[in-house]
């Protein structure tokens, strides 16, 4: 706990964020932190609640309550309470493989299942998070840990996102011979391509690679596992093989028009501008162009979001953001008490800075795309919308959202970006290791072992949960270094 009375005495305060109209002339990330002295006074507001649902991790209602990754809260904002920031490091240490992503781009569930949330507002345990990692950065606390024996096992982890890396560390610690493989030009999966540069620098990733390369782990990159890399090379060199793959296929929104050119699927919008900014600072221009267009993002998740964000930054002339699911309350309902995950409006910063830019909130609920039109070139030019209304299957009980007829309108749209959730792994991985599937597409792997159908195969993060948060793909990555551990060796020390 922090300080007992902490709550009652110090208000929550968070990082500044730069305002919505100036931020959005550069990709940078946008928050300034508070000192060390402000974060100490966080970290006190942590309460003597007798029963941390912060670190629980349970699934309650379909989502978590609490750290899937069990951090260690109430102790931690102990230690940053008392400026001991070596012991709070050392305490994260334990649970986080990487507290710098997790403490920037994580929804927070240990806050939404904070005691201090049923009366007033929970306490700053991410921003706690992020300041005790940057603190230890900057202090000296984090230098390579290269394991003092070897233990002659090899293992393979194809994919680098954050379960891929989660599982690479543990498992080079204990001293197995890691190497992980990715498709991509850089390492860093979803969290080097997926999430845009203003919620996570990629200076941050590099900073945490150097010191994973040091400890002695190889990258492999250019290089797609499943096709111009046989799964037979890998399992004659390599003892064991870890897939991590992510969840990547897009969902598709089949409607008329959808062939027309300047529609793309989020994730490859996202990882053009990227990979752009990235390359050239945006000069080489081979990312979607979004100056002066009618920008129309379709899906109300955070990928849309980030797409908001985005085209702003490049220049849009209007963005529209769709959402097929109704307007969610302000405000818990009975249904959704706390410490349940609180399914309630969320004005996320791309909202915010196109509310700033154009004057009012993008999303449009309740509404889905009937039909595309194209110009003579084939270019899309407008969207036909069509609001939709909540029914319930009389057996299934189910809801779903059906199409109210006459309720069409149009809009321009000349650039469409389709964040519409993903329909699970992309296949050809798991056809190259003969590995079984689900009806998701998601790599089917034992709860608790990881293992696939595959003989020294196993499988884990969005590729075998589905679609999911970073937070939970590197608990996944944890767990299946266990796992794979435990195989190598007949136990494991790891935890």
């Amino acid at each position: 706990m922090g300080k007992a009375t902490g709550f009652l005495e110090y208000q929550r305060i968070d990082a500044k964020a730069e305002n919505a109209d100036t931020r959005v002339s550069h990709f940078r990330e946008f928050h300034t932190p508070l000192s060390w002295e402000e974060q100490k006074t966080q970290g006190a507001r942590c309460m003597d609640c007798g029963a941390p649902f912060c670190q629980n991790g349970g699934m309650l209602n379909g989502m978590a309550s609490g750290c899937p990754l069990h951090n260690l809260v109430p102790e931690m904002n102990d230690f940053v309470y008392k400026g001991n920031w070596k012991k709070a490091f050392e305490r994260l240490d334990r649970t986080d493989c990487f507290p710098e992503f997790t403490g920037r781009v994580c929804p927070a569930l240990c806050e939404a299942a904070c005691v201090c949330n049923l009366g007033g507002d929970p306490v700053a345990t991410k921003a706690n998070e992020l300041a005790i990692i940057e603190y230890a950065f900057s202090h000296g606390y984090m230098e390579p840990k290269p394991p003092k024996l070897r233990t002659g096992k090899t293992v393979a982890i194809v994919g680098s996102g954050p379960a891929g890396l989660a599982a690479a560390q543990l498992l080079n610690r204990r001293g197995h011979s890691v190497t992980v493989f990715e498709r991509s030009d850089r390492i860093g999966g979803l969290l080097r391509y997926g999430i845009p540069n203003m919620k996570l620098e990629k200076q941050v990733i590099d900073r945490r690679l150097k010191l994973m390369e040091a400890e002695g782990i190889a990258f492999q990159v250019n290089t797609d596992v499943g096709k111009d890399f046989s799964s037979e090379k890998l399992l004659e060199k390599f003892d064991r093989i870890l897939l991590a793959c992510g969840a990547s296929e897009p969902r598709d929104i089949p409607v008329k028009g959808r062939e027309a050119k300047q529609i793309y699927f989020a994730v490859d919008f996202l990882s053009a501008v990227t990979k752009s900014l990235l390359d050239s600072g945006l000069k080489d221009k081979s990312y979607p162009m979004a100056k002066g267009r009618n920008v129309l993002v379709i899906g109300g998740g955070d990928t849309g979001n980030d797409c908001v964000g985005t085209a702003i930054r490049l220049g849009a002339k209007s963005v529209t953001q769709l959402e097929m699911m109704p307007k969610p309350p302000k405000e818990r309902g009975a249904q959704n008490p706390w410490p349940q995950w609180p399914r309630i409006l969320k004005t996320d910063y791309g909202q915010e800075e196109a509310a700033a830019a154009f004057g009012s909130d993008p999303r449009i609920y309740q509404t889905t795309v009937k039909e595309f039109q194209a110009d003579q070139d084939g270019n899309v030019k407008k969207a036909i919308l069509i609001k939709l209304k909540p029914e319930q299957d009389a057996k299934s009980k189910r809801i779903t959202m059906e199409p109210i007829e006459g309720s069409e309108t149009e809009i321009d749209a000349d650039l469409v970006l389709i964040a519409a959730g993903f329909m699970g792994a992309q296949t050809y991985v798991a056809d190259a290791f003969q590995t079984a599937v689900d009806e998701r597409r998601n790599v089917l792997a034992k709860e608790g072992s990881y293992e696939t159908s595959a003989p020294r195969v196993f499988a884990a993060g969005d590729m075998r949960r589905g679609q999911s948060l970073v937070v939970w793909a590197i608990c996944e990555g944890r767990q299946a270094a266990k796992a794979i551990d435990q195989s190598l060796m007949g136990y494991t020390n790891l935890s």
